[in-house]
């Protein structure tokens, strides 16, 4: 899989991406992600990628020019299966659309900033549009980081034991059960007794119950028509 992330601080977006899973999945050769700055592609000579909005409203908008330059450009060297931009009134971002789409090949995310971006780049040149929540953040970098690290993971591959990914929470639509290390006791403290059973049906169902539970308490939305 090959994420391409176009933002105008390149610097908040790479360190994430050059650590911990993020920097295995690429060290593997299971993905590529490239760090595109949209000042690279701006024609003025201080290198500005956003200007006063029509009609006089307050803020800055980032212009189509930048944009349409570095997605013409990456569309003529590969296809795209998706290209994304952050922003707060998209779709929300839940585990199903992380797993849809860590199946695609390639994908572009657009980060926005400033008021936001020319309305014709989300007209003509975005095919989906993703919110990680119902507020509203200084830019779509950390949206993108968001993304990038909840597709990756669940990539075969990446991590080592992958039924771990497979038993996050949301991926059944319950959340995750408890879960214990050792020691067994601390402080009185114990873990409970099924889980040192060994009996692998019974810790099963409890961990079932468990995820269920907690589901109804704590997020009853996820059950909704189950």
């Amino acid at each position: 899989m090959r994420i391409d992330i176009l933002t105008v601080l390149p610097e908040m977006v790479e360190p994430f991406m050059n650590c911990s899973i993020l920097k295995r999945a690429q060290d593997k050769g299971i993905v590529e992600i490239h760090v595109h700055n949209l000042r690279d592609y701006s024609t003025n000579k201080h290198r500005k990628v956003d200007d006063y909005p029509f009609g006089g409203e307050a803020g800055m908008v980032m212009q189509i020019a930048p944009i349409d330059a570095c997605i013409s450009k990456l569309m003529a060297e590969r296809h795209y299966d998706e290209v994304i931009f952050t922003s707060p009134d998209g779709e929300q971002f839940d585990q199903p659309m992380a797993n849809q789409l860590s199946l695609l090949d390639n994908i572009i995310i657009l980060c926005g900033h400033y008021k936001g971006v020319d309305w014709r780049v989300r007209e003509h040149l975005i095919t989906k549009e993703i919110s990680v929540g119902d507020y509203v953040l200084t830019g779509g970098e950390l949206p993108a980081a968001v993304i990038a690290d909840a597709v990756v993971r669940i990539i075969p591959g990446v991590i080592g034991d992958e039924q771990s990914a497979l038993s996050d929470s949301f991926q059944d639509n319950l959340l995750a059960p408890p879960v214990y290390s050792r020691p067994a006791e601390y402080k009185g403290w114990r873990v409970p007794d099924i889980l040192l059973s060994g009996h692998e049906a019974k810790i099963a169902e409890w961990r079932y119950e468990q995820a269920l539970e907690r589901t109804k308490r704590l997020r009853p939305d996820l059950l909704e028509g189950k």
